[in-house]
C-alpha cells in the first residue's frame, strides 16, 4: 500500500510540470505560390520551401517553411485559394505568384487586382508578408513588359509590405541553373534563390519579432 509519502515524488513532479513554460512553437512561415514554390520536377528536400527552412535553421532560426505552392497557379487561381491555404495558421507569408500570369500573356490590371486581394486579405489578418516580385518575358513587347513589371513595386507601396523585386533573379536564363523546360529551376538554381531572398526573409521575422538569431540575442545581451 502506497502512503502520502510515497504519493510525494510524483505529485511534485507533476506541480514542476504544470509550472515549466512550455517550449516555444517553431514559426510558421508559409510560402505561397505556384510551381515555383511547390517544386516542380523536383525530389522532397529540394523545393524552395525545404531548402529555405534548411537554411534558417542553419542560421539557427526555428522555422518551419509550409509549402503551399500549387503548380500552375494564376494570381486568380491563388486568390481562389488564399482562405484555404490560411487554414495551415501561418505566422508569416511569402507571396510568390504571376509567373503563370506573364507567360499566359494575363491582362496585368487582373494580375494587380488578384494580388491586391490576396495581399490585402493577409495583412488584415495581421500576417507579415514578403511580397517576391516577377518580370515578364520579354518576348511579350515593352508596354506589356512595363505594365506587368509595375504591378510588384506598386502594390509593394500600397500594402506597405517589403518587396523581394524578382523571385527568379540570379537564376533566370541560366541553363545551368534551370530544369530542360527553361522555365523551372532545378535544385542548384533553388539553392541560389534561397541564398538571395534569405536575408530578405530573415529581416521580416526579425522586423515583427518573430525570430531572431542566436547571435543576435548574445549579442543584446552583453
Amino acid at each position: 500500500m502506497t502512503g502520502p509519502a510515497g504519493l510525494l515524488g510524483p505529485v511534485l513532479g507533476l506541480l514542476l510540470a504544470a509550472a515549466s513554460p512550455a517550449a516555444a512553437e517553431p514559426v510558421r512561415l508559409m510560402a505561397f505560390g505556384d510551381s515555383l514554390t511547390h517544386g516542380y520536377g523536383l525530389p522532397a528536400g529540394e523545393t524552395f520551401p525545404d531548402q529555405l527552412e534548411a537554411a534558417l535553421k542553419a542560421d539557427g532560426l526555428d522555422v518551419t517553411v509550409l509549402n503551399a505552392g500549387n503548380s500552375g497557379d494564376t494570381t486568380a487561381g491563388g486568390l481562389a485559394r488564399i482562405d484555404w491555404a490560411l487554414a495551415d495558421d501561418p505566422d508569416a507569408v511569402i507571396v510568390e505568384l504571376g509567373a503563370n500570369d506573364g507567360l499566359r500573356g494575363l491582362d496585368p490590371q487582373a494580375t494587380y487586382e488578384n494580388l491586391d486581394a490576396i495581399l490585402a486579405k493577409l495583412t488584415g489578418e495581421g500576417l507579415p508578408v514578403l511580397l517576391a516580385g516577377m518580370l515578364a518575358p520579354p518576348n511579350l513587347g515593352r508596354e506589356y513588359g512595363e505594365d506587368f513589371n509595375a504591378v510588384y513595386p506598386r502594390l509593394a507601396k500600397q500594402h506597405d509590405v517589403p518587396l523581394y523585386p524578382f523571385f527568379l533573379d540570379g537564376v533566370a536564363a541560366d541553363p545551368a541553373l534551370n530544369q530542360a523546360d527553361g522555365i523551372h529551376p532545378n535544385a542548384a538554381g533553388v539553392a541560389e534563390i534561397v541564398a538571395r531572398i534569405k536575408p530578405h526573409v530573415v529581416r521580416l521575422l526579425e522586423a515583427k519579432n518573430l525570430a531572431q538569431r542566436p547571435d543576435a540575442g548574445d549579442a543584446a545581451g552583453n
